[in-house]
């Protein structure tokens, strides 16, 4: 499992976006990330001083240090190599598929959204919000793709804890049929 989280030159409903900046974690301990230089494809689009005033990155640092995102593309699917690949919202999934189409690469990464899984996993809504406050007391930096993707890397390393210690105390927990065998000896 790897989360992954974009930052982005606005949100959605400002107008046409382009990812800025895209971060990958596996453990929540580490991550990756790598800056977007603005495609000319994108020439443009939509950028907002709020992105810029949130995120911490001006279009002048993203020109300067940001890799083509033919690169970037590549490294990421390298990085990913296969993996179930997790975001915490849907719209990554188009800026992901807005950086390959960029890059003229073809796309084999599939994103979930943790929503869904949060949602398969059976887990109670207060065990979920319990788990986000622990992982939000460990001060991670918010609003750069990289602490972004290990908050969410650690939040579901803390979830599936949470999962493992349902499932062994339902394993220990005698069935009622066993209750019933034992009642009849």
């Amino acid at each position: 499992m790897i989360a992954i989280d974009f930052e982005a030159s606005c949100l959605p409903k400002h107008g046409r976006s382009y990812p800025i900046e895209v971060g990958i974690s596996e453990d929540g301990f580490t991550s990756r990330s790598w800056l977007i230089r603005p495609h000319v494809s994108w020439t443009g689009w939509t950028w907002t001083e709020e992105a810029e005033s949130l995120h911490r990155l001006s279009q002048a640092e993203l020109w300067r240090d940001g890799l083509p995102a033919e690169r970037v593309a590549a490294e990421l699917a390298q990085a990913l190599g296969g993996a179930q690949v997790i975001a915490d919202s849907p719209i990554d999934a188009y800026w992901l598929e807005t950086l390959y189409e960029a890059a003229a690469q073809p796309c084999s990464v599939e994103i979930q959204c943790v929503s869904k899984i949060l949602r398969e996993s059976g887990l109670k809504s207060d065990v979920i919000f319990a788990a986000q406050t622990r992982i939000d007391a460990l001060g991670f930096g918010r609003h750069r793709a990289g602490e972004d993707a290990r908050w969410l890397a650690a939040l579901l390393m803390e979830l599936e804890k949470q999962m493992q210690a349902r499932d062994r105390s339902l394993l220990r927990a005698p069935r009622s049929t066993e209750m019933l065998t034992y009642a009849a000896i």
